[in-house]
């Protein structure tokens, strides 16, 4: 097992070939090909000029060798090599900021297509897949690819170098260049062996950087709950042995990816020593000249350094391929919610029907068989039961965030399945039983949902709650800051600013989750007064915790095992002393302003036999 214990692949990962990488790639630059083109043009004329200094040289050597003391040999060198130089050096420079600003064009829209993908999966992807993996592909994986194509661009000035070269050196010595050429594919055969197992240490990599991503959102976010109950060693650990895992993992990757080094330096140098000696006994012989042996040696560096390098950028090239991979398998991810058309969706009057649904997270875990139910438009409904009833199910299918498998569910007598999800959604108001909010004010969350609402109609709605007595308790009403995920506000003034946030929205289906905390007596009432204001004006699906809700709703539905088993409103069900009636007296009788804590007395029988006995 080792270090790579625990680094597992996404079920939703794939494998690419290279060639349809490549492809894929190449989607990605072609719209961008006039730069690109412009790039390989100012490649071609640096990789020349590059050349060229060694070339004169070489050839001034050979004029110094019959007279050394003629200056203008001397100084045409010395300019060849300066002007090569500069030429050289300003070709890279224009090359690498062309290609940068191509590459960051293209990152940005590879990370823009991998986020909207993200958006575009349902709650299911989210619940299975842990976010900070996800933020890991979004981010250091389009990275590494970024650093790739600059590498590309420059092994392919250098081998542009070895090109120029190895054409000049045959015009010198065939037999030579010959010799050195033979030693090309014993170098890349060692250097293209390693590409499997690079691509897969590559891969674990990044797996092992999700894994660290992944503890340190979980530690940031979960802090206050750490500090509660005094695990901030706990937290340091966990997170210490997977940054040891991370450690191991990119320890091993670097000596595989370095093994490569050692063989193709010892296969260089014998190969710089064989032509150093056969060099030498072809001057002897005056086979080539001084300035032609000078040629051959000087630019062994050359030729041998793009074949190294192929090595070094073969196995970060198959970092970036496994980096891209790793995006495109985030892309290509298919939704388990999908739709059978985009049809677009006019104002709704409300109406919901479920009718025969089969409903599961896993196969293992059926939440709802063979449910039926019908919601007139305006009406609003109240789902109880025990945890585990389907109450969250029924509204998460409404809101169409997880696929249901049999049956079919209808809104407005259409199929939900048909619904363009963008147009459907803008007209459901959901808040559930934690309200999220945004970092910014109150007025921002408030705005969240319909942008163009307008400050005095915020106002106008606001004032409509307990006459606008809920904004003196914010520091700054409208405009108090609400802290990381409302921090800065109590449960209470979450769940108004969420409810405030549908009733600018003006929903056609609004979706209640309550909220199970406790808040205080003044806040459940300007709350429940929000909520009846939104009652009023959509078809409403509430799972109510509260019996001020229940009593608010036209009809109760009383859920076990995903089954309706009593419906009817709250007189009728009690009077019925069945399932509800368990449920209210579990749940809410405590909650009823007549309630009064039954008091056992002590010359009572019944209470004096549950005492325990004294011996």
């Amino acid at each position: 097992m080792g270090f790579f214990y625990g680094l597992r692949q996404e079920e939703y990962d794939r494998e690419y070939s290279d060639r349809e990488l490549v492809r894929r790639i190449y989607r990605y630059f072609r719209p961008y090909w006039k730069r690109v083109l412009v790039v390989a043009v100012i490649t071609v004329f640096s990789s020349l000029f590059a050349v060229v200094p060694r070339i004169v040289t070489a050839e001034g050597l050979d004029l110094l060798v019959a007279d050394r003391d003629n200056l203008v040999v001397i100084g045409g060198v010395i300019g060849a090599v300066l002007l090569g130089g500069v030429i050289d050096w300003g070709g890279t420079w224009l090359r690498r900021y062309l290609l940068a600003r191509v590459t960051g064009s293209i990152i940005e829209t590879l990370r823009g297509e991998a986020f909207s993908a993200s958006m575009r999966h349902d709650l299911s992807f989210f619940d299975q897949f842990r976010s900070g993996r996800i933020i890991s592909r979004i981010t250091s994986d389009t990275e590494e690819f970024a650093g790739v194509v600059e590498l590309v661009t420059d092994l392919l000035g250098q081998l542009l170098q070895v090109l120029f070269l190895v054409g000049y050196l045959f015009s010198i010595s065939w037999r030579l260049t010959l010799m050195v050429l033979a030693f090309v594919p014993v170098v890349l055969a060692v250097a293209l062996s390693l590409r499997r197992i690079a691509r897969k240490v590559t891969r674990q990599g990044f797996q092992v950087i999700a894994e660290v991503n992944t503890a340190i959102q979980e530690a940031v976010t979960g802090i206050g709950v750490a500090k509660n109950y005094r695990q901030e060693e706990t937290i340091y650990d966990e997170f210490s042995a997977i940054n040891t895992k991370s450690y191991g993992v990119n320890l091993r990757r670097g000596y595989i990816l370095a093994l490569s080094f050692p063989a193709l330096n010892a296969l260089s140098a014998i190969g710089t020593a064989l032509i150093v000696y056969l060099g030498g006994t072809t001057v002897a012989a005056q086979v080539i000249s001084l300035g032609g042996w000078y040629l051959f040696i000087t630019s062994m560096d050359r030729f041998w350094f793009p074949v190294l390098s192929i090595s070094a950028f073969w196995t970060q090239f198959q970092g970036g391929l496994s980096a891209a991979e790793r995006v495109f398998a985030l892309i290509d991810a298919e939704s388990q919610v999908r739709q059978t058309a985009q049809q677009p969706v006019s104002a709704l009057r409300g109406e919901v029907t479920f009718s025969h649904v089969d409903f599961r997270y896993t196969e293992q875990e059926q939440v709802l068989k063979d449910f039926t139910l019908q919601v007139e438009p305006g009406e609003s409904i109240a789902l109880v039961g025990h945890t585990g009833a389907g109450k969250s199910s029924i509204a998460n299918l409404i809101a169409r965030f997880y696929e249901f498998q049999n049956g079919e569910i209808l809104i407005d007598r259409r199929d939900i399945r048909t619904f363009d999800l963008g147009d459907y959604r803008k007209q459901l108001g959901i808040v559930s039983q934690a309200p999220f909010l945004f970092s910014g004010t109150v007025e921002e969350n408030i705005r969240y949902g319909r942008s163009q609402v307008t400050f005095e109609e915020i106002c106008d709605t606001a004032n409509q709650i307990g006459d606008g007595d809920w904004l003196a308790t914010l520091a700054d009403g409208l405009q108090t800051d609400v802290g990381e995920r409302g921090s800065r506000l109590s449960m209470g003034q979450r769940q108004l600013v969420a409810l405030m946030r549908v009733l600018v929205q003006r929903p056609a289906i609004f979706i209640l989750d309550e909220a199970t905390a406790s808040i205080d007596p003044f806040t459940e009432a300007q709350i429940q007064e929000a909520t009846e204001l939104v009652l009023a004006q959509s078809t409403s699906i509430l799972i109510a915790h509260r019996l001020s809700t229940i009593r608010a709703v036209d009809r109760i539905i009383v859920l076990r095992d995903g089954k309706i088993i009593e419906e009817g409103d709250h007189a009728t069900l009690m009077a019925a002393d069945g399932h509800y009636a368990e449920l209210y007296d579990t749940y809410f009788r405590h909650q009823s302003p007549d309630y009064r804590p039954t008091v056992p007395k002590e010359e009572d029988e019944s209470y004096l036999q549950l005492l325990p006995q004294s011996r």
